[in-house]
């Protein structure tokens, strides 16, 4: 399959078990993209959306992901944006400015405290992780089956 150009974006609550081609899933609730890689060779790129990770950017009427996507792990290494629903693709990178951007990263996150994804606050390492409360919508379905909707 040739290299994509451009991708239609889809807000869900759960990204699907079977990605479309052209297709980037968007889970808000769970602070995560995921598409079929845009060059074609199938594999699945999944994106969590955090300070220290990717950026999401919707406009009304497109989605911007930054920083680029860098497949390193895939033997296609692709390397590309997506900004504004279009694909513009970056050089090929080589083997020592993979590992530089390994590090950076990794320098990057360890300078960042952790936070919660769906509460926001900071995580306190010395502390317990303490138990997800239940969202409203399982809470609403669970009612919902009590009153036969």
């Amino acid at each position: 399959m040739p290299a994509r150009m451009n991708l239609r974006h889809e807000f869900v609550e759960f990204v699907p078990d079977d990605l479309q081609d052209g297709v980037l899933y968007v889970s808000v609730a769970y602070a995560t993209a995921a598409h079929k890689c845009c060059c074609g060779c199938g594999h699945e790129v999944v994106t969590p959306l955090t300070p220290t990770d990717w950026k999401l950017i919707f406009d009304g009427q497109t989605v911007t992901l930054d920083p680029s996507i860098g497949n390193w792990s895939f033997p296609c290494q692709s390397h590309y944006w997506i900004r504004h629903n279009g694909v513009q693709w970056a050089d090929r990178w080589s083997r020592e400015q993979i590992q530089a951007g390994r590090e950076h990263d990794a320098i990057r996150k360890s300078h960042q405290p952790r936070v919660d994804n769906r509460s926001g606050q900071p995580i306190d390492a010395s502390m317990p992780p303490r138990p997800a409360a239940a969202e409203p919508r399982l809470w609403r379905r669970i009612t919902g089956w009590f009153r036969g909707k």
